[in-house]
């Protein structure tokens, strides 16, 4: 299991993916909006959505886990 975690503190402007969707390594899963810019947050390795830990508009801060791979 693989946690995709938050690399900075800022709301979430949108999730790319669904529980079920398959992520390839280097592929956006979300976009953090802080300070007026847009942030990827990237799979660092490939699996199968198990879990969306956060929804969009929530704040996240560095550290939290925003999606969780099988």
């Amino acid at each position: 299991m693989t946690e995709v975690k938050a690399n900075m503190a800022g709301n979430m402007w949108k999730i790319n993916v669904q529980v079920g969707d398959t992520v390839e390594a280097g592929q956006d899963v979300a976009i953090l909006e802080s300070m007026k810019m847009e942030i990827p947050i990237t799979a660092e390795t490939g699996g199968t959505v198990k879990e969306v830990n956060v929804a969009e508009g929530d704040f996240i801060n560095e550290g939290d886990t925003i999606v969780t791979l099988d």
